[in-house]
């Protein structure tokens, strides 16, 4: 009966990703009513993706061959000039990925200005540090729109839609220890060591965590499977794990940001005394604020609160000075209270607590 009430309870949770996706994006696992109809009324993909204009110039606009590239949040559809057999210039349409982020990907649209349709497909373009999904969107896209340009349209290989980085390998393979070890393994070393990992490799180095601009993204846009493997394994540890007993498994052992306030509490500085009556209140105000939270996102009044959760600070180069501080401030408190964040605010935490059955 237990099993079963998690299971109604989980569906709940993703009812209301679902809910929220449509309401802030219009689409759920990137299809809607107004993409059908805007495919159904021309003739065919050709005539949506080229268009030729006099003096040799054509333009690729890639929303079409490139639906199913993701970034962090959603698509990431790009417009190709080429011109004289050269590329004129690139340019991003509208998406939804968070501004901070994607205007530093940007920086590469002019990489490939001035090559030829060929060249410009055999260019090995890294993606930009600080805004990783997004850049390797565009990189996606880019070849989407070349190969198709080049008459090259055939499907890619697994191996050329993983992101095979060396960061990327990297992260794959801390977020599977954490999600393998800790049920075989009760070592305070080897945790402390795990939650180095986790803050230094998923969290600095690759920028990987769970939130809810993640969970949204997922559910307006899909997953891009193979390019999503370390938040598909931390996605498993927090939905699925629970169901089998293992509640709270992705907060204590694989988040990033709970293992950096985890460190923090390790000082040797006095821990303040709070009291039973102050604990309960906070955490009262927790469940109040994600009330709150999800009044405004469940409604379409308001989904920008999504872009201050911490976790984003770990991009630091890219993320705002307001998620900073804040972060800061919450690392700082951690030396004196275990955790604050994730006891006291985290709204991310509180759905999954929510989706495991607790306050």
């Amino acid at each position: 009966m237990k099993r079963l009430e998690q299971i109604l309870l989980l569906s709940t949770c993703l009812i209301m990703m679902m809910v929220a996706a449509v309401q802030r994006d219009g689409t759920l696992w990137g299809g809607s009513p107004a993409d059908f109809a805007n495919v159904a009324s021309i003739q065919n993909i050709r005539e949506h993706t080229v268009r030729t204009f006099g003096d040799s110039v054509v333009v690729i606009n890639t929303s079409l061959i490139g639906k199913d590239i993701l970034g962090y949040v959603g698509q990431v559809p790009l417009e190709i000039t080429i011109k004289g057999g050269r590329i004129k210039k690139v340019d991003a349409l509208r998406n939804k990925e968070t501004p901070e982020f994607f205007n530093k990907a940007k920086s590469l649209l002019g990489r490939w200005n001035g090559k030829t349709v060929n060249d410009a497909l055999k260019q090995d373009v890294d993606a930009v540090s600080g805004a990783t999904f997004s850049s390797n969107a565009i990189i996606q896209n880019m070849r989407a729109g070349l190969s198709y340009a080049a008459k090259n349209t055939a499907k890619p290989s697994v191996l050329e839609r993983m992101d095979l980085r060396v960061k990327t390998v990297a992260g794959l393979f801390v977020v599977l220890m954490a999600a393998i070890i800790p049920l075989f393994r009760r070592n305070k070393t080897w945790h402390t060591v795990q939650m180095a990992l986790n803050v230094v490799v998923l969290g600095l180095w690759c920028g990987t965590f769970l939130n809810w601009s993640l969970f949204v993204g997922y559910m307006s846009s899909g997953i891009n499977l193979w390019a999503s493997l370390i938040p598909v394994v931390m996605l498993i540890t927090a939905f699925v794990y629970p169901l089998f007993g293992k509640q709270g498994y992705y907060c204590a052992n694989v988040c990033p940001f709970g293992s950096l306030q985890d460190f923090a509490s390790r000082s040797k500085h006095a821990k303040w005394k709070m009291s039973q009556r102050l604990v309960k209140s906070l955490m009262y105000f927790r469940q109040f604020l994600f009330a709150l939270l999800m009044v405004l996102m469940l409604t379409g009044v308001s989904f920008q609160w999504m872009d201050y959760e911490v976790f984003s600070a770990f991009i630091f180069m890219s993320a705002s000075v307001v998620v900073v501080a804040l972060a800061v401030v919450f690392v700082v408190l951690a030396i004196f209270v275990p955790r604050p964040y994730c006891r006291f605010v985290c709204p991310t935490g509180t759905l999954l607590r929510a989706a495991e059955g607790h306050k």
